[in-house]
C-alpha cells in the first residue's frame, strides 16, 4: 500500500501545475474535504477499516461539493464559461464512476455471500469433502473477483489519463470562481479514482510471496478475541488473511483432515471478513448515491 500512496501523492504534484492552486472562498469547504483526504492518503493500509476511512472522507467531499454546486454564483460561472471538452469529459467521467462504483457493490456483494456459505459449511462441520468443496468455490469466486477487478483497474487509469488530458485544453479565463471551481472538479474526481483504486487493491490484493500462517500465534489472538493474519490486525488486508488461511487449511484437509480448533479459528476469520465487507457494502451504497445525486446536480447546470 506504502508504494500505490506514493505513486498517487507524485501525481497530486503534477496534477497541481495544471491549474492555478489559488484558493476562492466559495471553495474553501471542498479545499478542506480535499486535504483530509490527502492526508488519508499519506497514512492508509490495506485494511477495510482505512478503506472505510477513506470512503466516509470521501462522502464528506461530496456533501460539500454539492452544496458549491448549489450555489447560485457556481452554476452561474459553470453554465456561461463552459469548455466541451473539459464538460464532456466530466460527464463522461460521472458515468464511469456511478457505473464501477455500481460493479464494486456487485463484487462486495457476491464475496459477502460465499463467505456466508463457506463458514456455515466450517461451523457446522459438514464434513471435509464438503468444506473442500466450498473451499474451491470460493477460490473461483476470488479468481473471477481478481479478473473482474483488473477490468475497472484498466478503465479507471483510462479515465484519470483521459480526464488529466481535457484539462489541458482549459482555457484560463479572467473569471477566478470559474478557475477555482474547475479544480476542485478536478480534484475531486481524482480524489473518487484514488479512493476507488483503494477499493480495488483491497478486493484483489497484489500478489505476492505466500505467507506462512504461525498457528500457535493465531490461537493465542483467538483466545483473546482478536483475528489476525499475523497479528498486526490494523495494517492487514482481510480478504488477503482468509486467502491465506484457506489455502493452509485446504492443504491440511487434503493431507487428512484438520482438528476442530484450527477449524475455529477459520470460521472466526470469515465472520471478521463477513462483517468487513457487509460494512464497505453499506460505504459504497452511499457514496454509489453520491456519485448519482453529484452527476444530476452537473446535467442541470450544463445542459
Amino acid at each position: 500500500m506504502a508504494s500505490f500512496s506514493a505513486k498517487n501523492n507524485a501525481k497530486y504534484s503534477v496534477r497541481s501545475i495544471s491549474l492555478p492552486s489559488r484558493f476562492h472562498p466559495a471553495t474553501a469547504k471542498v479545499d478542506g474535504e480535499l486535504n483530509k483526504l490527502k492526508s488519508w492518503e499519506a497514512s492508509s493500509t490495506s485494511s477495510s477499516g482505512s478503506i472505510q476511512a477513506g470512503i466516509l472522507d470521501l462522502e464528506e467531499l461530496y456533501i460539500s461539493m454539492d452544496e458549491l454546486l448549489n450555489m447560485a454564483s457556481t452554476r452561474q460561472v459553470l453554465s456561461c464559461n463552459q469548455d466541451k471538452r473539459f464538460t464532456d469529459e466530466l460527464l463522461d467521467g460521472s458515468v464511469r464512476l456511478i457505473d464501477i462504483c455500481g460493479s464494486a457493490r456487485e463484487i462486495l456483494s457476491s464475496i459477502k455471500e460465499n463467505v456466508g456459505v463457506l463458514r456455515s459449511t466450517i461451523r457446522r462441520r459438514k464434513g471435509d469433502s464438503n468444506i473442500q468443496a466450498e473451499i474451491t468455490g470460493y477460490n473461483n469466486l476470488r479468481k473471477k473477483t481478481k479478473k473482474d477487478v483488473k477490468g475497472l483497474v484498466s478503465s479507471l487509469k483510462k479515465m484519470e489519463a483521459n480526464f488529466g488530458a481535457s484539462l489541458l485544453s482549459v482555457q484560463n479565463p479572467a473569471d477566478q470562481h470559474w478557475l477555482a471551481v474547475v479544480r476542485v472538479l478536478r480534484e475531486v474526481n481524482f480524489s473518487s479514482i484514488l479512493i476507488i483504486q483503494s477499493l480495488m487493491s483491497f478486493l484483489a490484493p497484489p500478489t505476492s510471496k505466500p505467507k506462512q500462517i504461525r498457528w500457535p500465534l493465531i490461537t493465542k489472538l483467538m483466545h483473546k478475541g482478536t483475528i489476525a493474519c499475523d497479528g498486526n490486525q490494523d495494517d492487514e488486508n482481510e480478504i488477503e488473511c482468509v486467502d491465506v488461511t484457506l489455502s493452509d487449511l485446504s492443504k491440511c484437509l487434503s493431507r487428512g483432515g484438520v482438528g476442530a480448533e484450527r477449524l475455529q479459528i477459520t470460521n472466526e476469520q470469515l465472520v471478521n471478513l463477513e462483517v468487513c465487507i457487509g460494512s464497505l457494502e453499506d460505504d459504497v451504497e452511499r457514496l454509489f448515491r453520491h456519485l448519482i445525486k453529484t452527476r444530476a446536480s452537473l446535467l442541470n447546470i450544463l445542459s
